[in-house]
């Protein structure tokens, strides 16, 4: 058995709508369960948050969320960035401009002075995402 690393992104009452959103950019499978669905949560106020959420893309993204609940601390974004990395220039670029389109470019998505592309933005919900193309050589 092969061992899988995934980000797991805490939110504050919007895990939902970020999740869905994530979806219409990498597509893929959606699984939402709230705080009543597994029997969870001491807080009837919370029991439509999302206790757990996991998207599996078709090629191979996983990126999983939660509703961090009221009692608990909540810090969004802070010291980590998710990076996507490859060389499918098209699907790479096509994540860029849905990830960035309604958050804030850092780093333009442009020639880095290693020959690849790469960019850096924070999306509507504050998460930091990291974009590197591989530059490929000609042949």
């Amino acid at each position: 058995m092969s061992t899988l690393l995934n980000p797991y992104i805490g939110f504050r009452d919007n895990a939902r709508q970020a999740m869905e959103f994530y979806q219409s950019v990498f597509g893929g499978e959606l699984r939402l369960s709230t705080f009543a669905d597994l029997g969870a949560g001491d807080d009837p106020a919370e029991a439509g948050k999302i206790m757990h959420g996991q998207l599996e893309s078709e090629n191979g993204l996983v990126l999983m969320a939660a509703d961090t609940p009221n009692s608990m601390e909540h810090s969004p974004g802070g010291n980590v960035s998710i990076s996507l990395s490859g060389d499918d220039e098209p699907t790479l670029r096509d994540y860029w401009e849905k990830l960035s389109g309604d958050g804030a470019v850092t780093v333009p998505l442009e020639t880095a002075p290693w020959g690849d592309a790469f960019g850096m933005c924070t999306d509507r919900f504050g998460v930091a995402w990291l974009v590197n193309i591989t530059a490929v050589p000609p042949a």
